[in-house]
């Protein structure tokens, strides 16, 4: 299984080796920011499996979870790449679904972060929510 995505302005490209390990909104506030008001939508991938081509700009900072977290983005366009935690290490690096060419191989199975969602925020009743993200593990359920 190969997947493949890009940015909006086609600069970056990339082929993840893997099928997904899930995939989660996120309404943190950090999320809220980057999505412009929404939450984001998030693919999980072991970090190995995920190969970017083109140039990448990254940018750290410590996440609502405490964690160290890098962001990438595309720096023609802006496009969201991905975000991975740094510290702790082993955490699966989180692809914006909106970058997969096809997006419907990671529909979300999760909504994290709901207490920083707004109160207009709509939240699938059918899909599990928590509190705040995860407890930090290798593997996402």
């Amino acid at each position: 299984m190969t997947i493949e995505g890009g940015c909006l302005c086609g600069r970056v490209r990339f082929t993840i080796d893997t099928p997904p390990l899930g995939s989660r909104m996120c309404w943190c506030r950090d999320c809220q920011r980057i999505a412009s008001g929404s939450a984001t939508v998030n693919a999980l991938f072991l970090e190995e499996s995920v190969h970017y081509e083109g140039k990448i700009t990254t940018m750290g900072m410590i996440a609502d979870s405490g964690n160290m977290v890098e962001r990438g983005f595309c720096p023609q366009c802006g496009s969201q790449m991905y975000s991975k935690t740094v510290q702790p290490s082993g955490l699966p690096m989180r692809v914006r679904v909106g970058t997969l060419d096809d997006p419907e191989i990671a529909p979300p199975t999760a909504i994290i972060w709901v207490e920083s969602a707004p109160s207009w925020a709509t939240l699938d009743p059918e899909l599990p929510h928590h509190p705040k993200g995860p407890e930090s593990s290798p593997r996402v359920k």
